[in-house]
Protein backbone atom coordinates (compact mmCIF):
# COMPACT_ATOMS: atom_id res chain seq x y z
CA UNK A 1 0.00 0.00 0.00
CA UNK A 2 1.21 3.38 -0.86
CA UNK A 3 -0.43 5.85 1.86
CA UNK A 4 1.58 8.30 2.96
CA UNK A 5 2.59 7.57 6.49
CA UNK A 6 2.56 11.84 7.04
CA UNK A 7 -1.35 12.07 6.20
CA UNK A 8 -3.50 12.15 9.03
CA UNK A 9 -7.35 12.38 8.59
CA UNK A 10 -9.92 12.67 11.20
CA UNK A 11 -13.04 10.67 10.25
CA UNK A 12 -16.77 10.45 12.37
CA UNK A 13 -18.85 7.79 12.05
CA UNK A 14 -23.11 8.33 12.20
CA UNK A 15 -24.02 5.20 13.76
CA UNK A 16 -27.30 6.71 13.52
CA UNK A 17 -31.39 5.62 14.32
CA UNK A 18 -32.93 6.86 11.51
CA UNK A 19 -36.97 5.74 10.61
CA UNK A 20 -37.79 4.89 7.09
CA UNK A 21 -39.41 7.68 4.97
CA UNK A 22 -38.90 10.37 7.22
CA UNK A 23 -36.78 11.90 5.02
CA UNK A 24 -36.62 15.43 6.69
CA UNK A 25 -36.36 14.24 9.94
CA UNK A 26 -33.63 12.04 8.34
CA UNK A 27 -31.46 14.65 6.83
CA UNK A 28 -31.88 17.00 9.99
CA UNK A 29 -30.62 14.27 11.89
CA UNK A 30 -27.39 13.90 9.43
CA UNK A 31 -27.17 17.57 9.17
CA UNK A 32 -26.30 17.44 13.36
CA UNK A 33 -23.99 14.61 12.85
CA UNK A 34 -22.22 17.43 10.07
CA UNK A 35 -22.25 19.64 13.21
CA UNK A 36 -20.87 17.35 15.81
CA UNK A 37 -18.37 16.29 13.31
CA UNK A 38 -17.03 19.63 12.81
CA UNK A 39 -16.75 20.96 16.04
CA UNK A 40 -15.06 17.24 16.72
CA UNK A 41 -12.28 18.52 13.96
CA UNK A 42 -13.51 15.47 11.92
CA UNK A 43 -12.46 15.62 7.79
CA UNK A 44 -14.46 13.21 6.81
CA UNK A 45 -18.41 12.22 7.89
CA UNK A 46 -19.19 8.60 7.05
CA UNK A 47 -22.83 7.70 7.04
CA UNK A 48 -25.07 4.02 6.64
CA UNK A 49 -26.23 2.91 3.96
CA UNK A 50 -29.64 4.70 2.70
CA UNK A 51 -29.31 6.86 5.74
CA UNK A 52 -31.64 9.83 4.14
CA UNK A 53 -34.42 7.30 3.53
CA UNK A 54 -33.67 4.62 6.09
CA UNK A 55 -33.83 1.10 5.52
CA UNK A 56 -35.61 -1.05 3.96
CA UNK A 57 -37.90 1.39 2.31
CA UNK A 58 -39.64 -1.03 0.42
CA UNK A 59 -42.44 -0.01 -2.22
CA UNK A 60 -41.42 3.91 -1.50
CA UNK A 61 -38.80 3.11 -3.60
CA UNK A 62 -41.32 2.25 -6.62
CA UNK A 63 -42.70 6.26 -6.41
CA UNK A 64 -41.31 9.11 -8.58
CA UNK A 65 -42.02 11.37 -6.06
CA UNK A 66 -40.02 9.78 -3.05
CA UNK A 67 -36.77 10.49 -5.66
CA UNK A 68 -37.83 13.75 -5.65
CA UNK A 69 -38.15 14.60 -2.11
CA UNK A 70 -34.76 12.36 -1.99
CA UNK A 71 -33.23 15.04 -4.12
CA UNK A 72 -34.13 18.11 -2.34
CA UNK A 73 -32.70 16.59 1.10
CA UNK A 74 -29.80 15.41 -0.49
CA UNK A 75 -29.25 18.77 -1.62
CA UNK A 76 -29.71 20.38 1.50
CA UNK A 77 -26.69 18.17 3.36
CA UNK A 78 -24.78 19.17 0.88
CA UNK A 79 -25.60 22.92 1.62
CA UNK A 80 -24.95 22.02 4.59
CA UNK A 81 -21.41 19.78 4.42
CA UNK A 82 -19.41 23.55 4.87
CA UNK A 83 -15.63 22.23 5.12
CA UNK A 84 -16.17 19.13 5.27
CA UNK A 85 -16.77 16.00 3.39
CA UNK A 86 -20.07 13.94 3.90
CA UNK A 87 -20.03 10.20 2.22
CA UNK A 88 -23.98 9.75 2.24
CA UNK A 89 -26.12 6.71 2.10
CA UNK A 90 -30.16 7.66 0.00
CA UNK A 91 -31.71 6.23 -2.93
CA UNK A 92 -31.28 7.69 -6.36
CA UNK A 93 -32.68 8.16 -9.50
CA UNK A 94 -30.53 8.61 -12.93
CA UNK A 95 -33.28 8.75 -16.03
CA UNK A 96 -35.11 6.00 -15.78
CA UNK A 97 -32.93 4.25 -13.51
CA UNK A 98 -32.93 3.76 -9.98
CA UNK A 99 -29.64 3.42 -7.52
CA UNK A 100 -28.65 2.38 -4.33
CA UNK A 101 -25.94 5.27 -4.29
CA UNK A 102 -23.76 6.66 -1.66
CA UNK A 103 -22.90 10.61 -3.17
CA UNK A 104 -19.49 12.31 -1.27
CA UNK A 105 -20.53 15.66 -0.81
CA UNK A 106 -18.66 18.67 -0.26
CA UNK A 107 -19.06 22.60 0.18
CA UNK A 108 -22.67 22.20 -1.40
CA UNK A 109 -21.69 20.24 -4.08
CA UNK A 110 -21.43 16.69 -5.25
CA UNK A 111 -17.97 15.66 -5.66
CA UNK A 112 -18.46 11.68 -6.64
CA UNK A 113 -21.01 9.36 -6.66
CA UNK A 114 -20.93 5.36 -6.38
CA UNK A 115 -23.93 2.94 -7.09
CA UNK A 116 -24.19 -0.12 -5.21
CA UNK A 117 -22.47 -3.17 -7.11
CA UNK A 118 -23.84 -6.16 -5.75
CA UNK A 119 -27.93 -5.86 -4.88
CA UNK A 120 -28.55 -8.51 -2.63
CA UNK A 121 -32.20 -10.68 -3.40
CA UNK A 122 -31.89 -13.20 -0.62
CA UNK A 123 -32.96 -13.50 2.95
CA UNK A 124 -34.96 -10.44 4.07
CA UNK A 125 -33.27 -8.32 1.34
CA UNK A 126 -35.41 -7.79 -2.31
CA UNK A 127 -33.05 -4.96 -3.68
CA UNK A 128 -33.63 -6.32 -7.19
CA UNK A 129 -36.77 -5.48 -7.26
CA UNK A 130 -35.78 -1.63 -6.68
CA UNK A 131 -32.92 -1.28 -7.81
CA UNK A 132 -30.45 -1.29 -11.04
CA UNK A 133 -26.45 -2.37 -10.13
CA UNK A 134 -23.61 0.15 -10.71
CA UNK A 135 -20.95 -1.09 -12.86
CA UNK A 136 -18.39 1.16 -11.92
CA UNK A 137 -15.75 1.75 -8.61
CA UNK A 138 -15.83 5.31 -6.95
CA UNK A 139 -12.82 6.89 -5.43
CA UNK A 140 -12.42 10.29 -4.21
CA UNK A 141 -9.39 11.93 -2.70
CA UNK A 142 -9.28 14.10 0.72
CA UNK A 143 -6.33 15.48 2.40
CA UNK A 144 -3.85 13.31 0.37
CA UNK A 145 -5.68 10.04 0.69
CA UNK A 146 -7.53 8.09 -1.82
CA UNK A 147 -11.14 6.47 -0.51
CA UNK A 148 -12.83 4.11 -2.29
CA UNK A 149 -16.53 3.61 -1.68
CA UNK A 150 -18.40 -0.10 -1.02
CA UNK A 151 -21.63 -0.27 -0.43
CA UNK A 152 -22.78 -3.30 2.06
CA UNK A 153 -23.36 -6.41 0.14
CA UNK A 154 -20.84 -4.98 -1.99
CA UNK A 155 -17.89 -6.33 0.82
CA UNK A 156 -19.34 -9.48 0.87
CA UNK A 157 -17.42 -10.84 -2.16
CA UNK A 158 -14.50 -9.90 -3.55
CA UNK A 159 -14.91 -8.17 -6.57
CA UNK A 160 -16.38 -4.58 -5.82
CA UNK A 161 -13.37 -4.04 -3.09
CA UNK A 162 -10.71 -5.17 -5.71
CA UNK A 163 -12.04 -3.02 -7.98
CA UNK A 164 -11.84 0.06 -5.69
CA UNK A 165 -8.02 -1.26 -5.25
CA UNK A 166 -7.46 -1.21 -9.12
CA UNK A 167 -9.20 2.36 -9.30
CA UNK A 168 -6.54 3.21 -6.64
CA UNK A 169 -8.15 3.38 -3.35
CA UNK A 170 -5.84 3.69 -0.41
CA UNK A 171 -8.64 3.02 2.06
CA UNK A 172 -11.68 1.35 1.92
CA UNK A 173 -15.55 3.06 3.60
CA UNK A 174 -18.13 0.68 3.70
CA UNK A 175 -21.80 2.12 4.04
CA UNK A 176 -23.92 -0.34 5.51
CA UNK A 177 -27.91 -1.42 6.44
CA UNK A 178 -26.63 -4.72 7.67
CA UNK A 179 -29.72 -6.53 10.01
CA UNK A 180 -28.94 -8.13 13.06
CA UNK A 181 -29.28 -11.79 13.62
CA UNK A 182 -27.43 -14.02 16.21
CA UNK A 183 -23.62 -14.06 15.47
CA UNK A 184 -24.11 -11.80 12.64
CA UNK A 185 -21.22 -9.69 13.68
CA UNK A 186 -18.46 -12.39 13.79
CA UNK A 187 -19.34 -13.29 10.29
CA UNK A 188 -19.31 -9.42 9.25
CA UNK A 189 -15.88 -8.68 11.10
CA UNK A 190 -14.32 -12.22 8.75
CA UNK A 191 -15.87 -10.84 5.59
CA UNK A 192 -14.09 -7.48 5.96
CA UNK A 193 -10.84 -9.14 7.35
CA UNK A 194 -10.84 -11.21 4.20
CA UNK A 195 -11.13 -7.88 1.94
CA UNK A 196 -8.53 -6.53 4.05
CA UNK A 197 -6.14 -9.69 3.44
CA UNK A 198 -7.06 -9.65 -0.64
CA UNK A 199 -6.45 -5.94 -1.14
CA UNK A 200 -4.48 -4.89 1.97
CA UNK A 201 -6.62 -1.94 2.23
CA UNK A 202 -7.49 -0.72 5.82
CA UNK A 203 -11.43 -0.51 6.16
CA UNK A 204 -14.23 0.93 7.58
CA UNK A 205 -17.31 -0.48 8.31
CA UNK A 206 -20.65 2.26 9.52
CA UNK A 207 -23.64 0.16 10.29
CA UNK A 208 -26.86 1.51 10.84
CA UNK A 209 -28.77 0.99 14.37
CA UNK A 210 -32.39 0.51 15.61
CA UNK A 211 -35.26 -1.15 14.74
CA UNK A 212 -37.50 -1.26 11.40
CA UNK A 213 -40.64 -3.14 11.67
CA UNK A 214 -39.13 -6.80 12.17
CA UNK A 215 -35.48 -5.99 11.27
CA UNK A 216 -33.38 -4.83 13.99
CA UNK A 217 -29.66 -3.38 13.09
CA UNK A 218 -27.40 -3.85 15.61
CA UNK A 219 -24.69 -0.72 14.49
CA UNK A 220 -21.32 -2.69 15.73
CA UNK A 221 -19.65 0.04 13.24
CA UNK A 222 -15.30 -1.18 13.39
CA UNK A 223 -12.24 -0.41 11.45
CA UNK A 224 -9.56 -2.86 10.39
CA UNK A 225 -5.83 -1.62 9.39
CA UNK A 226 -4.18 -3.18 6.40
CA UNK A 227 -3.26 -6.28 8.77
CA UNK A 228 -6.80 -6.85 10.24
CA UNK A 229 -5.85 -5.49 12.91
CA UNK A 230 -8.88 -3.67 15.02
CA UNK A 231 -8.44 -0.31 14.93
CA UNK A 232 -11.69 0.94 16.65
CA UNK A 233 -15.47 -0.97 17.69
CA UNK A 234 -18.59 1.06 18.41
CA UNK A 235 -20.61 -0.79 20.71
CA UNK A 236 -23.86 -2.58 19.60
CA UNK A 237 -27.48 -1.34 19.34
CA UNK A 238 -25.95 2.45 20.61
CA UNK A 239 -27.05 5.62 18.35
CA UNK A 240 -23.50 7.25 18.77
CA UNK A 241 -21.22 9.41 16.59
CA UNK A 242 -17.94 8.43 17.10
CA UNK A 243 -14.22 10.48 15.89
CA UNK A 244 -11.36 8.17 14.75
CA UNK A 245 -7.83 9.42 13.42
CA UNK A 246 -6.34 7.67 10.33
CA UNK A 247 -2.17 8.49 9.95
CA UNK A 248 -1.95 6.86 6.58
CA UNK A 249 -1.42 3.73 8.03
CA UNK A 250 -3.03 2.48 11.32
CA UNK A 251 -6.89 4.14 12.25
CA UNK A 252 -6.56 4.94 16.11
CA UNK A 253 -9.74 5.42 18.26
CA UNK A 254 -10.33 5.74 21.52
CA UNK A 255 -13.63 3.08 21.23
CA UNK A 256 -13.25 -0.54 21.44
CA UNK A 257 -16.25 -1.84 22.93
CA UNK A 258 -16.45 -5.39 24.75
CA UNK A 259 -18.45 -7.70 22.40
CA UNK A 260 -21.83 -8.77 24.74
CA UNK A 261 -22.58 -12.33 25.19
CA UNK A 262 -25.20 -13.49 22.81
CA UNK A 263 -27.74 -13.11 25.51
CA UNK A 264 -27.32 -9.89 26.48
CA UNK A 265 -27.23 -9.14 22.42
CA UNK A 266 -30.42 -11.01 21.69
CA UNK A 267 -32.00 -8.97 24.65
CA UNK A 268 -30.97 -5.76 23.40
CA UNK A 269 -32.14 -6.39 20.16
CA UNK A 270 -35.34 -7.39 21.55
CA UNK A 271 -35.24 -4.20 23.45
CA UNK A 272 -34.58 -2.13 20.73
CA UNK A 273 -37.00 -3.97 18.58
CA UNK A 274 -40.05 -3.01 20.81
CA UNK A 275 -39.42 0.22 21.96
CA UNK A 276 -38.24 1.41 18.37
CA UNK A 277 -41.82 0.26 17.13
CA UNK A 278 -43.85 1.83 19.34
CA UNK A 279 -41.76 4.78 19.61
CA UNK A 280 -41.54 5.55 15.83
CA UNK A 281 -45.37 4.39 15.15
CA UNK A 282 -46.64 6.56 17.86
CA UNK A 283 -48.21 3.85 20.54
CA UNK A 284 -48.04 5.80 23.87
CA UNK A 285 -47.75 2.60 25.86
CA UNK A 286 -48.03 -1.87 25.70
CA UNK A 287 -50.93 -4.05 27.22
CA UNK A 288 -49.24 -7.71 27.80
CA UNK A 289 -51.28 -10.49 29.05
CA UNK A 290 -50.01 -11.86 31.70
CA UNK A 291 -50.62 -15.53 32.43
CA UNK A 292 -47.82 -16.81 34.91
CA UNK A 293 -45.70 -18.49 32.20
CA UNK A 294 -42.52 -17.46 31.08
CA UNK A 295 -43.20 -16.55 27.70
CA UNK A 296 -45.32 -13.30 28.95
CA UNK A 297 -42.90 -13.01 31.58
CA UNK A 298 -39.74 -12.64 29.22
CA UNK A 299 -42.42 -10.48 27.18
CA UNK A 300 -43.30 -8.06 30.07
CA UNK A 301 -39.56 -7.88 31.26
CA UNK A 302 -38.58 -6.79 27.96
CA UNK A 303 -41.45 -4.15 27.78
CA UNK A 304 -40.66 -2.47 31.17
CA UNK A 305 -36.75 -2.56 30.29
CA UNK A 306 -37.85 -0.84 26.73
CA UNK A 307 -40.21 1.71 27.32
CA UNK A 308 -40.29 2.05 30.72
CA UNK A 309 -42.73 1.08 33.74
CA UNK A 310 -44.46 3.78 33.34
CA UNK A 311 -45.86 2.81 29.80
CA UNK A 312 -46.75 -0.91 30.33
CA UNK A 313 -50.07 -2.44 31.37
CA UNK A 314 -50.15 -5.88 32.47
CA UNK A 315 -53.34 -7.79 32.40
CA UNK A 316 -53.94 -11.22 34.42
CA UNK A 317 -57.36 -12.67 32.94
CA UNK A 318 -57.65 -15.98 35.04
CA UNK A 319 -60.08 -19.01 34.04
CA UNK A 320 -61.09 -21.70 36.22
CA UNK A 321 -58.23 -23.38 34.98
CA UNK A 322 -55.79 -21.06 36.23
CA UNK A 323 -53.86 -22.39 38.80
CA UNK A 324 -52.92 -20.22 41.99
CA UNK A 325 -49.74 -20.40 41.52
CA UNK A 326 -49.71 -18.64 37.94
CA UNK A 327 -51.83 -15.90 39.92
CA UNK A 328 -49.32 -15.75 42.65
CA UNK A 329 -46.36 -15.74 40.64
CA UNK A 330 -47.63 -12.65 38.45
CA UNK A 331 -48.61 -10.90 41.32
CA UNK A 332 -45.20 -11.11 42.27
CA UNK A 333 -43.23 -10.37 39.00
CA UNK A 334 -45.60 -7.18 38.51
CA UNK A 335 -44.80 -5.94 42.05
CA UNK A 336 -41.36 -6.49 41.27
CA UNK A 337 -41.76 -4.49 38.21
CA UNK A 338 -43.83 -1.60 39.19
CA UNK A 339 -46.01 -1.80 36.31
CA UNK A 340 -49.91 -1.51 36.49
CA UNK A 341 -51.47 -4.60 36.81
CA UNK A 342 -55.23 -5.60 36.59
CA UNK A 343 -57.14 -8.77 36.89
CA UNK A 344 -60.08 -9.81 34.70
CA UNK A 345 -61.70 -12.74 35.04
CA UNK A 346 -62.57 -14.86 32.37
CA UNK A 347 -65.46 -17.16 33.56
CA UNK A 348 -68.36 -15.19 33.39
CA UNK A 349 -67.98 -14.46 29.60
CA UNK A 350 -67.07 -17.99 29.17
CA UNK A 351 -71.03 -19.10 30.77
CA UNK A 352 -71.89 -16.80 28.29
CA UNK A 353 -70.67 -18.07 25.13
CA UNK A 354 -71.61 -21.17 26.76
CA UNK A 355 -75.09 -20.83 26.82
CA UNK A 356 -75.16 -19.08 23.37
CA UNK A 357 -73.59 -21.77 21.39
CA UNK A 358 -74.97 -25.04 23.69
CA UNK A 359 -77.97 -25.28 20.84
CA UNK A 360 -75.13 -25.54 18.05
CA UNK A 361 -72.96 -27.98 20.09
CA UNK A 362 -75.53 -29.98 21.60
CA UNK A 363 -74.67 -33.74 20.86
CA UNK A 364 -71.07 -32.79 20.00
CA UNK A 365 -68.13 -33.75 22.71
CA UNK A 366 -65.61 -30.48 24.34
CA UNK A 367 -62.40 -30.49 22.26
CA UNK A 368 -59.97 -27.36 21.58
CA UNK A 369 -63.22 -25.07 20.19
CA UNK A 370 -63.58 -24.75 24.06
CA UNK A 371 -60.29 -24.31 24.46
CA UNK A 372 -60.00 -21.63 22.00
CA UNK A 373 -62.79 -20.13 23.18
CA UNK A 374 -60.85 -18.84 26.32
CA UNK A 375 -58.18 -17.30 24.32
CA UNK A 376 -60.10 -15.64 22.05
CA UNK A 377 -62.08 -14.09 24.91
CA UNK A 378 -58.65 -12.66 26.40
CA UNK A 379 -57.54 -11.91 22.69
CA UNK A 380 -60.84 -9.32 22.75
CA UNK A 381 -60.58 -8.45 26.02
CA UNK A 382 -56.78 -7.21 25.28
CA UNK A 383 -58.06 -5.26 21.48
CA UNK A 384 -60.90 -3.78 24.11
CA UNK A 385 -58.42 -1.80 26.55
CA UNK A 386 -56.03 -1.03 23.37
CA UNK A 387 -58.76 0.31 21.37
CA UNK A 388 -60.05 2.23 24.82
CA UNK A 389 -56.36 3.42 25.40
CA UNK A 390 -54.26 3.81 22.10
CA UNK A 391 -51.97 1.33 23.96
CA UNK A 392 -50.58 -1.46 21.33
CA UNK A 393 -50.91 -5.32 22.39
CA UNK A 394 -47.55 -7.24 22.34
CA UNK A 395 -48.37 -11.03 21.72
CA UNK A 396 -46.23 -13.12 23.34
CA UNK A 397 -46.05 -16.51 21.20
CA UNK A 398 -42.58 -17.42 20.30
CA UNK A 399 -41.26 -19.30 17.29
CA UNK A 400 -41.85 -22.64 18.27
CA UNK A 401 -45.38 -22.27 18.66
CA UNK A 402 -45.39 -20.23 15.55
CA UNK A 403 -43.62 -23.15 13.42
CA UNK A 404 -46.51 -25.93 15.16
CA UNK A 405 -49.83 -23.52 15.27
CA UNK A 406 -49.69 -24.13 19.02
CA UNK A 407 -51.43 -20.98 19.15
CA UNK A 408 -55.03 -19.18 18.62
CA UNK A 409 -56.06 -17.30 16.15
CA UNK A 410 -57.71 -14.14 17.17
CA UNK A 411 -57.40 -15.26 20.37
CA UNK A 412 -53.31 -15.36 22.23
CA UNK A 413 -52.14 -14.08 18.67
CA UNK A 414 -54.53 -11.28 18.71
CA UNK A 415 -51.96 -8.02 18.80
CA UNK A 416 -49.82 -5.32 17.24
CA UNK A 417 -46.66 -7.17 17.73
CA UNK A 418 -44.58 -10.32 18.37
CA UNK A 419 -42.18 -10.08 20.63
CA UNK A 420 -40.90 -13.46 20.74
CA UNK A 421 -41.87 -14.48 17.65
CA UNK A 422 -38.43 -15.76 16.32
CA UNK A 423 -37.21 -16.96 20.01
CA UNK A 424 -37.25 -20.93 20.39
CA UNK A 425 -39.06 -21.88 23.20
CA UNK A 426 -35.59 -23.46 24.82
CA UNK A 427 -33.95 -19.95 24.53
CA UNK A 428 -36.69 -18.14 26.03
CA UNK A 429 -35.64 -20.02 29.21
CA UNK A 430 -32.15 -19.50 28.84
CA UNK A 431 -32.82 -15.69 28.33
CA UNK A 432 -35.22 -15.56 30.82
CA UNK A 433 -32.66 -16.91 33.18
CA UNK A 434 -30.22 -14.68 32.40
CA UNK A 435 -32.16 -11.90 32.29
CA UNK A 436 -32.55 -12.58 36.39
CA UNK A 437 -28.76 -12.40 36.07
CA UNK A 438 -29.37 -8.98 35.46
CA UNK A 439 -31.69 -8.57 38.36
CA UNK A 440 -34.06 -10.72 39.48
CA UNK A 441 -37.47 -9.84 38.14
CA UNK A 442 -39.22 -13.43 37.02
CA UNK A 443 -39.84 -15.43 39.89
CA UNK A 444 -38.35 -18.74 40.13
CA UNK A 445 -41.05 -20.77 39.95
CA UNK A 446 -42.31 -19.64 36.40
CA UNK A 447 -39.12 -20.48 35.19
CA UNK A 448 -39.16 -23.91 36.89
CA UNK A 449 -42.88 -25.10 36.32
CA UNK A 450 -43.67 -27.41 33.13
CA UNK A 451 -45.13 -24.71 30.54
CA UNK A 452 -49.08 -25.10 29.96
CA UNK A 453 -51.71 -23.11 28.28
CA UNK A 454 -54.28 -23.89 31.13
CA UNK A 455 -57.15 -24.35 29.16
CA UNK A 456 -58.32 -27.20 30.86
CA UNK A 457 -57.02 -29.99 34.01
CA UNK A 458 -54.03 -30.76 34.55
CA UNK A 459 -52.72 -29.47 31.14
CA UNK A 460 -49.22 -29.71 29.62
CA UNK A 461 -47.35 -28.54 26.42
CA UNK A 462 -45.61 -31.77 26.17
CA UNK A 463 -48.97 -33.04 25.76
CA UNK A 464 -49.48 -32.26 22.30
CA UNK A 465 -46.15 -31.42 21.64
CA UNK A 466 -42.21 -33.29 21.39
CA UNK A 467 -39.94 -31.99 24.09
CA UNK A 468 -38.91 -28.48 23.40
CA UNK A 469 -35.32 -29.58 22.88
CA UNK A 470 -36.41 -32.07 20.14
CA UNK A 471 -39.00 -29.72 18.75
CA UNK A 472 -36.60 -26.79 18.58
CA UNK A 473 -33.76 -28.85 16.91
CA UNK A 474 -35.93 -29.76 14.20
CA UNK A 475 -37.47 -26.80 13.53
CA UNK A 476 -34.33 -25.05 12.95
CA UNK A 477 -32.66 -27.71 10.82
CA UNK A 478 -36.16 -27.95 8.49
CA UNK A 479 -36.84 -24.01 8.68
CA UNK A 480 -33.32 -21.73 8.75
CA UNK A 481 -30.96 -25.00 7.21
CA UNK A 482 -33.65 -25.89 4.69
CA UNK A 483 -32.28 -29.97 5.53
CA UNK A 484 -35.50 -32.42 4.05
CA UNK A 485 -37.09 -34.95 6.84
CA UNK A 486 -34.99 -38.20 6.02
CA UNK A 487 -31.74 -35.99 6.68
CA UNK A 488 -32.94 -34.52 10.38
CA UNK A 489 -33.86 -38.17 11.01
CA UNK A 490 -30.56 -39.55 9.82
CA UNK A 491 -29.06 -37.03 12.15
CA UNK A 492 -30.53 -38.76 15.13
CA UNK A 493 -33.74 -37.23 15.33
CA UNK A 494 -36.81 -39.59 16.43
CA UNK A 495 -38.34 -40.09 12.84
CA UNK A 496 -42.07 -40.20 14.18
CA UNK A 497 -40.74 -36.41 15.83
CA UNK A 498 -39.57 -35.60 12.35
CA UNK A 499 -42.56 -36.59 10.70
CA UNK A 500 -45.04 -35.16 13.48
CA UNK A 501 -43.37 -31.79 13.70
CA UNK A 502 -42.46 -30.90 9.79
CA UNK A 503 -46.51 -31.62 8.98
CA UNK A 504 -47.26 -28.98 12.09
CA UNK A 505 -45.11 -26.72 10.35
CA UNK A 506 -46.24 -27.08 6.53
CA UNK A 507 -49.88 -27.03 8.19
CA UNK A 508 -50.04 -24.14 10.44
CA UNK A 509 -48.69 -21.57 7.59
CA UNK A 510 -52.31 -20.05 7.25
CA UNK A 511 -51.90 -18.65 10.62
CA UNK A 512 -48.66 -17.43 10.63
CA UNK A 513 -49.83 -15.41 7.54
CA UNK A 514 -52.33 -14.13 9.95
CA UNK A 515 -50.15 -13.56 12.91
CA UNK A 516 -48.36 -9.96 13.88
CA UNK A 517 -44.79 -8.99 12.71
CA UNK A 518 -42.24 -9.76 15.70
CA UNK A 519 -38.60 -8.98 15.86
CA UNK A 520 -36.21 -10.85 13.70
CA UNK A 521 -33.12 -12.45 15.57
CA UNK A 522 -32.36 -15.74 13.96
CA UNK A 523 -30.88 -16.04 10.54
CA UNK A 524 -34.09 -16.92 9.01
CA UNK A 525 -37.87 -16.18 10.65
CA UNK A 526 -41.02 -16.38 9.67
CA UNK A 527 -41.16 -13.20 7.94
CA UNK A 528 -39.46 -11.71 5.24
CA UNK A 529 -37.42 -14.57 4.60
CA UNK A 530 -39.86 -17.42 5.01
CA UNK A 531 -42.50 -16.87 1.68
CA UNK A 532 -44.32 -20.29 1.53
CA UNK A 533 -47.57 -21.37 -0.11
CA UNK A 534 -50.40 -21.45 1.52
CA UNK A 535 -51.69 -24.11 -0.71
CA UNK A 536 -49.48 -26.48 -1.60
CA UNK A 537 -49.17 -30.17 -2.19
CA UNK A 538 -45.17 -30.89 -2.19
CA UNK A 539 -43.91 -33.84 -0.07
CA UNK A 540 -40.78 -33.93 1.43
CA UNK A 541 -38.45 -36.52 0.64
CA UNK A 542 -38.24 -38.93 3.64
Amino acid sequence: MNTNAKTSITVAVAQLNLTVGDLAGNADRIIDAVAQARAAGADLLLTPELALSGYPPEDLLLRPDFYRACARETRRIADAADELCVVLGHPAEEGRARFNTASVLRDGQVVAVYHKNLLPNYEVFDEERYFEAGVAPCVFELKGLRFGVNICADVWEPAPAAAARAAGAQVLLSLNASPYHMNKHAQRTQVLRDRVRETALPVLYCNMVGGQDELVFDGASFALDADGRLGYGAPSFEERIDILHFDGARWSSEVKATPRCLEAEVYEALKTGVRDYLGKNGFPGAIIGLSGGIDSALTLAIAVDALGADRVRAVMMASPYTAQMSLDDSREMVRRLGVRYDEIPIEPAMEVFDRMLAPQFAGLPADTTEENLQSRIRGMILMALSNKTGAIVLTTGNKSEMATGYATLYGDMAGGFAVLKDLYKTFVFRLSNWRNTVGPVIPQNIIDRPPSAELKPDQKDQDSLPPYEVLDAIIEAYMERDESPREIAAAGFPEAEVRRTVAMLKRNEYKRRQAPIGVRVTQRGFGKDWRYPITSRYQDEF
